[in-house]
């Protein structure tokens, strides 16, 4: 933070608690520029920078990305349209949020659009105070009409924050820099923070009327290129092809500590290829894509031995994360009349050889996932007790009572003998569920066969999903795998219209509203969520709000536990397995900081162009033609 805007906010802050002691009211709420619901210390310790970046790194050249899929709207917030690339629910590179969750800490937020926020110490209010400084690119300034505006847009046209937000009942302005969001509810210490997580927008633009003279509509999808606060703007695009976002020179929060020495390119191009083995020979080649973020072992391992590899210009690194590992898995959709009987979900579980599978096509490179939390406190493990088992015990008779009496464990394909014995198993617990062997085929009693529809994007599904059907048919499966567009994808995962799907479920250190819509009854029924599976069990309701309601971090680690240890004994997944690294290869024009935050694995933000090294790979390119 610069000396001005520190002593600015001092003053402010200094001017708030005299005029408080002087009326002799009740004390007020602390104001906050971090806010933190892990440590302690990262609300009192001054947050200049984060420590990875170099805050002298110079501005300038391209990033090249390739993505996939397409693109028909500049409204990310709606479920009508595909979002370019550079958007997304909270903003993106085009609009700011009021605070900035922090890539180096979990559970940390630090200030952005607004430079504080406060709350009671019942939480069941909070108030965010806006930056002064902060701006729209046409020189307008930010103001608590705005963040009104844009909560209740939010609020009612995105199903996202509909639910994120579901107990926050009214944004009022205090002020023309205050705003207060009012909840229904005490106890919920998460919601204050993530009040921070809301994206800002410009209600003078979408309230304001387009070239053509026609009122703008927030409900539809725009190619548009719309009024922002970030540190890029739309530059120049062709739907479905390619778009490119220019650097804000004037972009008023360029020095904010959370943005010394990040965000350095000048500009950002994203390059739309459909096949996922184009995109890979566009990255061989260069010129389209810069960075790669590998997630296919076997092409780590053994594929990075193309000509521009080979003579140094494409490199290789492997960062650590400490940030736990997202549930890969997958998700069996229980609206669907086969799932919905919970010995047919653990069958299906224990008919998937995750280590025949990493020994033969990962090389030994991947870790099984056994936690809807995995790697780190909240992944549960043994059995229930203490706090754990006391939650638990307030829905023993709603989960089943392996939950209390049996370690969870997935199956090891170890050895012939553990095959025979897992599919064995398996077969049984069909036949329990009423499905007999009718020649090769499974049949239940109407005499109708058993059938799983596995559908992807990616024709490279193939080579993971083709063992798993393979062995599901010995079972008397009718197993298969639809491949489809990415439009097409999109459009029937968001209405729920698969059999199984391969979901990746995130998480953060802090768990809490997002799980109604990972896993609660009530997104089950609703269009765009993440409960793929179609979960509908009250004690997982019953411990979500637990988790939501935790009165600190101990209570938040038992509920997340025993939330954790019924979601593994209902079968919803059939867990497939994670990476504790992230794999990178890039191109060599870029200058790197030395360290990279372990939290995220690696911030790219934080990258520049190296012109010197940019030039030598472009003659070496030349070259090479």
């Amino acid at each position: 933070m610069g000396l001005k805007r520190f002593r600015t906010l001092a003053l402010s802050m200094i001017a708030t608690a005299v005029l408080t002691g002087a009326a002799g009211a009740q004390e007020e709420p602390e104001w906050r520029t971090t806010s933190s619901l892990i440590s302690e210390a990262a609300e009192t310790e001054t947050f200049e920078r984060y420590d990875h970046v170099n805050p002298d790194a110079p501005k300038g050249g391209t990033l090249n990305t390739v993505t996939s899929g397409t693109f028909d709207s500049f409204n990310p917030f709606i479920v009508r349209g595909t979002a370019a690339a550079g958007l997304n629910y909270f903003g993106g590179l085009l609009w700011e949020t009021l605070m900035q969750q922090s890539i180096a800490d979990p559970g940390t937020s630090h200030a952005l659009i607004a430079e504080a926020f406060k709350y009671p110490d019942d939480y069941s209010s909070a108030t965010y105070r806006i930056d002064p400084s902060a701006r729209w690119h046409d020189g307008e300034p930010i103001t608590a009409e705005d963040v009104v505006w844009s909560f209740n847009m939010l609020k009612q046209h995105s199903q996202v924050h509909n639910r994120y937000y579901v107990n926050v009942t009214e944004a009022v302005a205090l002020s023309d820099h205050e705003v207060e969001f009012k909840f229904d509810q005490a106890g919920n210490r998460e919601l204050p923070h993530i009040m921070g997580d809301l994206p800002i927008l410009p209600k003078h633009w979408w309230e304001g009327e387009n070239a053509q003279g026609q009122k703008r509509d927030f409900t539809q999808p725009t190619l548009e290129p719309p009024l922002g606060s970030g540190p890029y703007e739309i530059e120049t695009f062709r739907p479905g092809a390619d778009i490119t976002w220019k650097r804000v020179e004037d972009y008023w929060a360029e020095d904010l500590p959370v943005n010394v020495g990040r965000y350095n390119f000048d500009r950002r191009k994203y390059t739309y290829i459909q096949d996922e083995n184009a995109a890979w020979q566009a990255f061989t080649k260069g010129g389209l894509h810069d960075i790669r973020l590998e997630n296919r072992a076997s092409r780590w391992a053994s594929e990075y031995n193309f000509p521009a590899f080979e003579r140094g210009d494409v490199l290789k690194r492997t960062y650590e994360t400490t940030s736990g590992e997202p549930m890969q898995g997958f998700a069996l959709n229980t609206r669907r009349p086969q799932f919905q009987d919970r010995r047919v979900r653990e069958a299906l579980t224990l008919a998937y050889d995750f280590e025949s599978l990493n020994r033969v096509q990962f090389h030994g490179l991947y870790a099984r996932t056994d936690s809807f939390f995995e790697g780190g406190e909240l992944a549960s493990s043994g059995l229930p007790q203490g706090l754990e088992l006391e939650i638990l015990e307030t829905v023993r008779d709603e989960v089943p009572p392996e939950v209390f009496t049996e370690e969870f464990k997935l199956p090891v394909y170890d050895s012939r003998e553990a095959q025979r014995d897992h599919l064995r198993r398996a077969s049984q617990l069909l036949a329990e569920a009423g499905w007999r062997q009718q020649g090769r085929q499974l049949v239940n009693e109407k005499g109708e066969p058993f059938r799983i529809e596995f559908l992807s994007f990616n024709p490279d599904s193939e080579r993971l999903t083709g063992p798993y059907i393979n062995t599901l048919r010995r079972l008397g499966i009718d197993a298969s795998l639809r491949i489809v567009d990415s439009s097409q994808y999109v459009n029937r995962v968001r209405d729920y219209d698969f059999d199984v799907i391969t979901g990746l479920m995130m998480q953060s250190q802090s768990p809490g509203n997002e799980q109604r819509e990972y896993w609660g009854s009530e997104a089950a029924d609703l269009p765009d969520t993440r409960n793929y599976a179609g979960i509908k069990d009250t004690a997982v309701d019953k411990l979500i709000e637990r988790v939501i309601f935790a009165k600190d971090r101990e209570e938040l680690i038992a509920a997340t536990h025993a939330l954790d240890r019924v979601l593994l004994w209902g079968y919803y997944y059939v867990p497939q397995f994670h990476n504790s690294e992230v794999w990178v290869a890039y191109w060599n024009k870029f200058g790197i900081p030395e360290e990279q935050p372990s939290y995220v694995g690696v911030d790219v933000e934080s990258w520049w162009i190296r012109p010197d090294q940019e030039k030598a790979i472009e003659r070496s390119f030349e070259e090479t033609q």
